[in-house]
């Protein structure tokens, strides 16, 4: 192995280490919590170090939110694939993506909540962010009905779980009512 590709490895490793450090930081304390210096401490690197991988806690938060789009769009898939049928699928698509949001909030408040440079819906929208659409889209398309535009559909389907993994987690939604609740967006929402 040459002195690059060894330098290229350990350069990813800590970046990896990094992020790691920020979204354990993020879901236990919060991402107010999530500090240069802190994760500085716990990585065992200098601030200087972090910068020369992100210029701060945005560009942090941003490069969670694009992991967990990519875990999104993999869990989700991962359901819809073992679901028979339109409703199966829907309701499978459903369920995983309000589990990610439950077992994961940091990085949902990093994909949906907070500021991390991304764009959204426009040309330079990153790919991950378009593939976990995109995940939506493969699913909630087939029941979008005539007339309907697919992507319309799926960003208002997207649009009602979102509220609902919201209201829930602030506790404005019982949560003991989540599979009812979806079960009522998959019967009247997609009319299945």
């Amino acid at each position: 192995m040459s002195v690059q590709e060894r330098k290229r490895r350990e350069r990813a490793d800590r970046e990896r280490l990094i992020l790691a450090t920020a979204r354990e930081l993020a879901e236990q304390q919060g991402w107010d919590a999530v500090t240069t210096r802190r994760l500085a401490e716990r990585i065992e690197y200098s601030q200087p170090v972090l910068y020369s991988h992100f210029r701060g806690k945005r560009e942090i938060i941003g490069a969670v939110a694009l992991q967990g789009a990519s875990e999104m769009a993999v869990a989700m898939r991962a359901a819809t694939a073992a679901a028979d049928g339109p409703r199966a699928r829907v309701t499978a698509l459903a369920r995983a993506y309000l589990a990610f949001a439950e077992r994961h909030p940091a990085v949902y408040d990093a994909l949906f909540q907070l500021d991390g440079g991304l764009a959204y819906a426009q040309e330079d929208t990153p790919e991950p962010l378009k593939d976990a659409f995109a995940a939506l889209l493969e699913c909630l398309s087939e029941v979008a009905g005539d007339g309907m535009r697919p992507e319309l559909f799926t960003e208002t389907f997207w649009a009602s779980l979102h509220g609902l993994a919201t209201l829930t987690r602030a506790g404005r939604l019982p949560p003991e009512d989540t599979e009812r609740r979806t079960e009522l967006l998959v019967d009247r929402l997609a009319m299945l």
